[in-house]
């Protein structure tokens, strides 16, 4: 059978693990050359070294990181048709206890990184023909809690960012989207919720479907909006949280 995505040239952004590693191996499954990208260091190589997966280590806040991944996509794949900009990190901290640099460093990578990854990534999109951005984004875009304003604000920048991606490369074929996970088992979340698995148990039961999310759960959705099945949706947000806002309040 011939995959989804064959002969489709995909980046990956926070790739050595969780949702990002769901998706790059998703995709290179579905028939596309997948640039992983990753923090330096063993855990991206352990992740992907074992598959067909290019890797690529680099913070996606440094100042040269969006040349570095084009130049890397490029060489090894020999053209962008997909960018997934999913690295991220959450920091919880009360806003009047939060620095400036806390807060930068939460923006930086979260919405800063997509902006300037996409910028230099937009002229080979402009030339695929079947051009995709995929962003993460999270329901904590349009809801929040406790400690969570810096990344509560990023990820609703994140939506907006989309919308005028849409818009702005519409014209030459590129879809621009985002994906809001809901309570997804990754790297982030699993430390704390092996510890506590009552914290687990507890975001598992404010689903409806009763469990919590898996990295492949959204990784499917990714697939979707990357491949043909997915060509006439843009500029628009995906809840992918097993019901998890529509039972909130409820």
């Amino acid at each position: 059978m011939v995959g989804r995505l064959a002969g489709r040239r995909a980046i990956v952004t926070g790739a050595a693990s969780g949702i990002g590693l769901a998706t790059a191996l998703l995709f290179l499954s579905e028939g596309a050359s997948v640039l992983g990208v990753d923090l330096p260091g063993d855990r991206l190589g352990a992740a992907l070294g074992n598959t067909a997966v290019h890797t690529l280590g680099v913070s996606v806040t440094d100042d040269d990181a969006p040349q570095r991944i084009v130049d890397a996509a490029m060489q090894h794949l020999g053209g962008i048709d997909i960018v997934f900009n999913n690295a991220g990190v959450v920091h919880n901290c009360l806003m009047e206890r939060m620095s400036d640099d806390e807060w930068d460093g939460v923006l930086d990578v979260n919405l800063r990184s997509i902006f300037r990854v996409t910028r230099a990534c937009v002229p080979a999109l402009k030339q695929s023909g079947h051009g995709r951005i995929i962003n993460t984004a999270s329901v904590m875009a349009e809801a929040t809690g406790m400690g969570m304003a810096a990344y509560s604000a990023s990820k609703a920048a994140v939506l907006g960012l989309t919308m005028n991606m849409a818009v702005e490369l519409g014209k030459f074929g590129v879809t621009a989207n985002a994906i809001l996970p809901g309570a997804i088992w990754t790297g982030m979340t699993s430390n704390m919720w092996e510890e506590r698995p009552d914290i687990a148990d507890a975001w598992a039961k404010k689903t409806t479907l009763r469990r919590l999310g898996q990295p492949d759960d959204i990784a499917r959705v990714a697939l979707f909006l990357a491949s043909d099945d997915g060509g006439y949706m843009t500029g628009q947000g995906l809840t992918v949280d097993g019901g998890l806002t529509a039972k909130l309040g409820g």
